[in-house]
């Protein structure tokens, strides 16, 4: 099942129920104006199930405006989950490369602040490079969404734009590579009632088109993830209180070449196949 944040013909904000590629069921009949509530039930897809779906408005989706699925939850997200992504952050810094071959082996995984709930960015709108950065990529990622109790309750995806160049150079610069205007996207919807072993088998694919061509394309597995989601979910909330919940992206398997780097009005399309697709054009900020 999936749930969404959304906008009607008359600027409202509300939540639906997207039942297949081309419509949703508006929430607003059942009495749910937010998603915080549904995601704080102790089974957010039981939940739906006891709505009745013939008294609910059906819309299309050609007809909203897709919002990020989050209100006031913080995002996080854990790097070096990845064998892929590990070797990556090796080969881009000398300086750092022993950092990250210790982090992918050891206990505690890295964990970084992302974006405010307000900063991100939207499925269709841009997302940034910065403009004094040289080597700039998308990493496309699966998102758990987890509720305040530290519970996973849902998957999105989510895209953590990178600066490689600002954060090889020294990897105390990592909050200036990933944390600026529009570097964090998540959408389109929530999937939700998906157990870890399930969301394992999806795939994540991502495309680059320039000029309307296929700049750069791969793929990789869910299940290529090192550590468990309620491992990853544990380490985030040690320590910490989320009132609200929090979104936790989970690294990156997919890193484009050295040669390669985003430009603007380039789009990047990440699918996930157990919730969508997650479309942005490319902006310099």
């Amino acid at each position: 099942m999936k749930i969404c944040r959304f906008k009607d013909k008359q600027n409202e904000i509300r939540i639906g129920w997207v039942t297949d590629d081309s419509a949703l069921l508006d929430l607003t009949a059942a009495g749910i104006k937010q998603l915080e509530p549904l995601l704080e039930s102790e089974d957010p897809g039981a939940a739906l199930k006891q709505i009745n779906q013939d008294a609910l408005p059906r819309v299309a989706l050609s007809e909203v405006k897709l919002l990020p699925p989050v209100e006031h939850q913080e995002v996080w997200a854990a790097g070096v989950t990845y064998l892929r992504s590990k070797t990556a952050r090796m080969e881009e810094s000398n300086f750092s490369a022993s950092a990250y071959d210790r982090v992918y082996e050891a206990e505690r995984p890295e964990i970084f602040f992302k974006s405010l709930p307000e900063k991100v960015v939207a499925p269709g709108e841009p997302v940034g490079i910065r403009s004094d950065a040289r080597w700039s990529v998308p990493e496309p990622e699966l998102a758990l969404i987890i509720n305040s109790r530290g519970q996973i309750v849902g998957h999105t995806i989510g895209n953590d734009m990178s600066s490689r160049d600002i954060e090889g150079e020294n990897l105390l610069y990592l909050p200036q590579a990933k944390t600026y205007h529009r570097s964090c996207a998540l959408g389109p919807w929530i999937t939700v009632g998906t157990p870890e072993t399930m969301a394992r088998e999806w795939n994540i694919h991502l495309e680059i088109w320039r000029n309307g061509a296929r700049a750069f394309a791969g793929e990789t597995s869910v299940g290529q993830i090192k550590r468990g989601f309620d491992e990853l979910a544990g380490f985030l909330f040690r320590c910490q209180v989320f009132p609200h919940g929090a979104v936790l992206l989970t690294g990156t398997g997919i890193v484009p070449p050295e040669s390669f780097t985003l430009a603007a009005q380039d789009e990047v399309i990440i699918t996930i196949s157990g919730i969508g697709r997650l479309k942005n054009p490319v902006v310099v900020v």
